[in-house]
């Protein structure tokens, strides 16, 4: 019962350290308002302000069950017991000068409860005043947000944590990401009666393209763009074991065969052969569903040919100087696909001043606002319109089509371009 946690009005303030035991009893409207204090979550207590030791003269149950302190612990004193030597003074000077200047109070505070144990205090002090205007009393609202504040402290921790994740995943992208740029052609090879050029766009921070054009003997040059399925991680990792296949040093080299009889002039491997050996080393492997599509192609300047095979990837285009571009033939599966191995090598007689593009499907599925693609007739016209541009003007022309037909969303996917000329 709450009858001895009240003061009559009028009666002394009793001593600190004694409970004040009232005199009189309610009316029952009365009495049920204190029963109704009594059985509220919260901790209430009202505080006399006209003692210099502005005692507490209320408290209700609930602030017994909150604090651990019995009702005759704490009337006649103040609540500075609930304080320890975690809880901040800054707090503490907060709720002594709202008292100071009378106003509201609102603030969460670390408290400890009678056996020790801490809790977070969500406490919000209400002045009361007399007839004249003048603060004699404040009233105090104590409540539990323990396991509120301990959330949040997991969050914040939690958040911390993700964040110096998120940080060193970032970092690692991109320097992966350096990487990949790094595997781009840096000199483009110095062949005789040819130029060159590339365009490489990701839609992602790591890509699933790479492409290259490898100087392979003094009148040959090897180009070709592989798309790996996916993005991200995964997709990067194969494309760099890819580039690492790929490679024209002549030792251990899946591009050429080092000749001891003349070794400035190796043996290069015919596109099929390196199609077939990528197919037998990168099987199709149904747990990760991970498969590449691939054009490759070596140009020869001396017979003026480009010898190429294409797997599971768009046939290359072919622009001559007096005609309109067009696409070439090609048929196979993607590498690793079949067992035995199904490419066909395909050769094509080239004449002065014809280019030959090699692209990925990002190129030509790239969709705008409406969803329609750029297609192969868009990049047909694209390559046409530009033939008279400078190869390397060109190349970046046609990227830039490409990218605004995407518009503000950019595109989906990665695009790749290499291109070739001969001289006229």
């Amino acid at each position: 019962m709450p009858s001895d946690r009240h003061v009559v009005e009028g009666k002394p303030t009793p001593p600190a350290g004694r409970t004040f035991r009232r005199t009189e009893r309610f009316p029952g409207e009365r009495e049920l308002k204190d029963r109704a204090l009594d059985i509220a979550g919260e901790g209430f207590t009202i505080v006399d302000l006209r003692p210099p030791h502005q005692p507490v003269i209320y408290v209700n149950q609930g602030f017994e069950r909150l604090t651990g302190y019995a009702a005759e612990e704490v009337l006649g004193t103040n609540c500075r017991m609930l304080q320890g030597a975690d809880t901040d003074p800054e707090t503490c000077e907060e709720i002594r000068r709202a008292i100071r200047a009378r106003r509201e109070c609102r603030v969460e505070i670390l408290n400890y409860r009678k056996d020790g144990t801490q809790f977070w205090n969500r406490l919000s002090l209400t002045p009361v005043r007399d007839a004249s205007g003048e603060v004699t009393h404040y009233i105090g609202v104590q409540s539990d947000v323990t396991d509120r504040r301990r959330a949040e402290d997991s969050l914040r921790d939690v958040n911390h944590q993700l964040r110096h994740a998120n940080e060193r995943a970032r970092r690692g992208m991109d320097a992966a990401a350096r990487i990949q740029q790094a595997l781009l052609p840096r000199v483009l090879p110095d062949l005789p009666g040819a130029h060159f050029a590339f365009g490489f766009r990701p839609s992602e921070t790591l890509a699933g393209d790479v492409l290259n054009i490898l100087p392979l003997s003094p009148h040959e040059a090897g180009l070709y763009v592989i798309d790996v399925s996916g993005h991200g991680v995964a997709a990067a990792l194969l494309s760099f074991t890819l580039s690492h296949w790929l490679r024209a040093s002549r030792r251990e080299s899946l591009l050429v065969v080092p000749d001891a009889g003349a070794p400035d002039h190796p043996w290069v491997t015919p596109p099929r052969q390196v199609a077939d050996r990528l197919s037998q080393q990168f099987p199709f492997d149904m747990r990760t569903g991970q498969y590449f599509t691939m054009v490759y192609g070596v140009l020869d300047t001396t017979q003026r040919q480009f010898r190429y095979v294409c797997a599971g990837h768009p046939a290359p285009i072919l622009a001559r100087k007096h005609a309109p571009a067009v696409r070439l033939e090609a048929a196979g599966l993607p590498i690793g696909m079949e067992p035995i191995s199904p490419y066909e090598e395909h050769v094509l007689e080239l004449e002065a001043g014809d280019r030959l593009l090699l692209y990925s499907d990002g190129m030509t599925d790239a969709e705008n606002a409406q969803g329609q693609e750029f297609g192969i007739e868009g990049l047909l016209r694209e390559v046409h319109a530009t033939r008279a541009l400078p190869l390397d003007q060109a190349v970046a022309s046609v990227l830039h089509s490409v990218e605004q037909w995407c518009g503000t969303s950019g595109p989906r996917d990665d695009l790749s371009l290499v291109a070739f000329e001969l001289a006229q």
